[in-house]
């Protein structure tokens, strides 16, 4: 597995640090979108700053996207190998209203975006809350 996850931190121009190694392992292994504070909980003496830099590096080089799921924390989930993180790519996020946790729906894309002319796009998220199927 390590050297799996070291050649997918290369593939996106990123050195495979031990920490950056560790964060990858921790988001690969959950299948659902994490916020710091959960990421940060997986590791004993790790600098919250730290954690945040790798989560701002893989989300720079598109190995990872961020969620607003309305909780108010931030999520990460990884990208999929041909993310361009572009309208695209977008897909639907689901928030259990049970366990908290966010779900990348990667199989159901955001409706298409027609942005009016001169408005040009940044950043959506489609959140839809209910109860996962782990809570029913």
């Amino acid at each position: 597995m390590k050297g799996e996850i070291e050649q997918k931190l290369y593939q996106r121009n990123i050195k495979p640090t031990a920490m950056r190694k560790l964060v990858y392992e921790v988001l690969d292994k959950n299948k659902k979108a994490l916020s710091l504070h959960e990421i940060e909980q997986q590791f004993d003496n790790v600098e919250r700053s730290t954690i945040f830099r790798t989560l701002k590096t893989f989300q720079e080089k598109l190995l990872i996207h961020s969620v607003d799921d309305g909780t108010g924390a931030v999520k990460y989930a990884l990208c999929d190998e041909d993310c361009t993180c572009e309208p695209d790519d977008l897909h639907v996020h689901f928030l259990c209203n049970k366990c908290g946790h966010t779900h990348c729906l990667k199989d159901m894309p955001v409706p298409k975006l027609e942005l009016p002319q001169d408005f040009s796009f940044e950043s959506a998220n489609f959140v839809v809350k209910g109860v996962c199927s782990n809570c029913k």
